[in-house]
């Protein structure tokens, strides 16, 4: 079933998006021209990025693309610019870094990845170079939201496009949400349309692939996202839960994610008591934030009640020390997972052979 509605432009700001994608268009042809310079490096880059603003799932596919790695490699990177991180220049995680340090999404990597080398800069150059200095360097390196950083040449290109507001329908900042113009897209090796609901119909597959028009060149593949079971935000404070347990229950959900219609919907599949305080991306929460969810929480009058956040939010809230003990025992995140609706093993085998031929014809070059 494909998504029909139109995605929303400000028309009265498309002057402003012309002079946007002038300014982007000179910018990528000093590139092409040389007169602004990139630089590759000795070691397999992978970029997952997007030309949009806004959540198309870039961290579900990190995470996924390490899970996917380490089954055949044992130093993987991951380099991002630590995203509102209160922290400045180059930062290697540590078992000890907090989200402050590394910003939300690189902090949840590590967390759930604490063998993955996982580091933060806003020049991504730099951040290569301090990795590949390090005593045991990786051996991949995974570049996140990297797709307009064009002082880097990465090696692979992954684009993600949110199905919820197709690429090819939208607009350039700031009257709509895209970075650079929708053929951006034929510089990615591949393309993966995100979010895409299950029920997927053949004829979705080709309306979608005649729009976005890949070259031949290209790989082309829809994910869609798969919630797992909760687990507790303050981890000696109870019991992980399964999903069939929110069946009738009141449910306060708390999200400062780009996009949380997808979770608003999965839950609605279990409970038609769910109450939501939405924040905008990476939001970082306040005093007077927990004082408006604690009293929220305690206005539902029900006893079998939860809060639930985003795994990406969690990684904020679990540092504040004025959350409530009542408000802790029954405080959960979603975790997500990327899922592939078809050709996963098509997509495994596409990533292993480039790193496996990038690594060779690395060692080969520099002998």
């Amino acid at each position: 079933m494909i998504n029909n509605k139109s995605v929303h432009i400000k028309k009265w700001l498309l002057p402003l998006s012309w002079l946007y994608g002038f300014v982007v268009y000179i910018r990528n042809k000093f590139f092409d021209w040389g007169v602004l310079k990139h630089e590759e490096f000795d070691v397999p880059v992978v970029c997952i990025g997007n030309i949009t603003v806004g959540g198309t799932g870039k961290t579900p596919h990190t995470e996924f693309l390490i899970k996917l790695l380490q089954q055949k490699y044992n130093r993987v990177g991951v380099l991002s610019r630590g995203y509102k991180r209160k922290s400045k220049g180059f930062v290697l995680a540590t078992a000890q870094t907090t989200s402050r340090d590394i910003g939300d999404e690189s902090f949840q990597i590590k967390q759930k990845f604490p063998e993955t080398i996982v580091a933060v800069d806003g020049n991504r150059r730099r951040g290569i170079k301090k990795l590949l200095s390090l005593e045991n360097p990786p051996e991949i390196i995974l570049l996140d939201d990297a797709f307009q950083h064009r002082y880097v040449k990465p090696s692979y290109t992954i684009l993600l496009s949110d199905f919820n507001r197709p690429v090819y329908n939208d607009k350039l900042l700031p009257a709509g949400r895209l970075r650079e113009p929708a053929p951006a897209m034929r510089n990615a090796n591949i393309i993966i349309v995100t979010k895409c609901p299950l029920d997927l119909q053949p004829i979705d597959y080709r309306i979608i692939s005649h729009d976005i028009n890949a070259f031949p060149y290209q790989g082309l593949y829809f994910t869609t996202l798969a919630y797992k079971g909760l687990k507790p935000v303050f981890i000696n404070e109870n019991k992980e839960l399964s999903l069939d347990t929110l069946s009738g229950r009141p449910v306060l959900l708390v999200t400062g994610i780009a996009s949380p219609g997808m979770i608003i919907d999965k839950l609605s599949e279990y409970t038609d008591k769910v109450q939501t305080i939405v924040y905008p991306d990476h939001y970082n929460f306040r005093a007077k934030d927990i004082k408006h969810i604690t009293d929220e929480f305690r206005n539902i009058t029900s006893e079998n009640k939860l809060v639930l956040v985003t795994e990406k939010d969690a990684t904020r809230l679990v540092l504040r020390n004025d959350i409530d003990d009542d408000i802790k025992k029954n405080l959960y995140y979603l975790p997500v997972e990327v899922a592939f609706i078809d050709k996963e093993e098509e997509f495994n085998n596409k990533i292993y052979k480039h790193v496996r031929e990038n690594k060779r014809n690395r060692i080969i070059y520099k002998k």
